[in-house]
């Protein structure tokens, strides 16, 4: 890195790295390259990388991504195995799942306006995670895909139901939660799961040209905007059950689990 750059690399995490170019935080799920899953680790280093903005007024944007050949294709399944066969009660994935909702909520309550940068597959979580970011931006040949349901599952990551009905509304989610379909990037675009969709080396280039002008908004304006809009995306989920997503999630997997052991007996 150059001084020029105003690039600095932050402590890395284990399981995201971080860097710094002024007031712009990017965000690296994965960064060894290693697999694209929302592990434990990667939601325990996201959070606290959140947790840690309430002591950085300074930092005005976030920028998620991932420098794998996908973005994000789910949950990591087998450590939701590991955990009921360690805890058969289901005590331990409730706190894992629970996990899920703390860090959607931290996401989009930050201060900073939060961008996603998708490329590849995004898939499950991925999708979830995605969709409480203020802003996404994606490659042309991203593929999308939401498929909880073709595997025995709720549709029940991070309270994402709710947050997703509300970008994009109940009839287009609900036929693609139920059918499990994959979905391209123009798709996407037209649910306003994407606010750009440009080819892959352009977009870097389309994250800069929202990063530019964001960093010279009044920050009290930008952060009170974003505020009412939450506010506003809440309010269109006043039933919302996503408090219940880890026991529905535990109680479904105690069931799939347990067929799936007695049908291998």
């Amino acid at each position: 890195m150059t001084e020029t750059s105003n690039i600095r690399t932050a402590p890395t995490h284990e399981a995201v790295a971080v860097e710094q170019d002024g007031p712009v935080l990017h965000v690296f799920l994965n960064p060894s390259g290693q697999g694209a899953t929302l592990s434990i680790a990667v939601m325990d280093d996201l959070i606290s990388v959140l947790d840690d903005l309430h002591k950085r007024p300074e930092i005005r944007v976030l920028v998620l991504s991932s420098p794998g050949e996908d973005f994000c294709v789910g949950a990591d399944r087998a450590e939701y195995q590991a955990a009921l066969a360690a805890d058969p009660t289901g005590s331990l994935l409730r706190r894992i799942t629970d996990k899920a909702y703390r860090l959607c909520h931290a996401l989009e309550n930050t201060h900073a306006i939060t961008i996603a940068r998708l490329h590849g597959k995004v898939i499950g979580a991925g999708l979830a995670l995605a969709s409480f970011c203020d802003l996404r931006a994606g490659a042309d040949t991203c593929r999308f895909r939401m498929p909880e349901v073709g595997l025995g599952l709720p549709p029940a990551w991070g309270g994402a139901m709710g947050r997703l009905v509300s970008e994009s509304g109940a009839a287009r989610v609900r036929e693609l939660m139920l059918t499990c379909d994959m979905f391209d990037a123009s798709t996407a675009r037209q649910l306003g799961l994407l606010h750009k969709v440009v080819p892959l080396e352009r977009l870097d280039n389309a994250i800069t040209a929202w990063t530019r002008p964001l960093v010279r908004r009044p920050p009290e304006a930008l952060i009170l905007s974003k505020r009412l809009l939450a506010g506003y995306a809440r309010a269109d989920r006043t039933a919302d059950i996503a408090l219940l997503d880890s026991h529905l999630l535990t109680a479904q997997l105690n069931q799939t689990m347990g067929r799936d052991s007695a049908a291998s007996r």
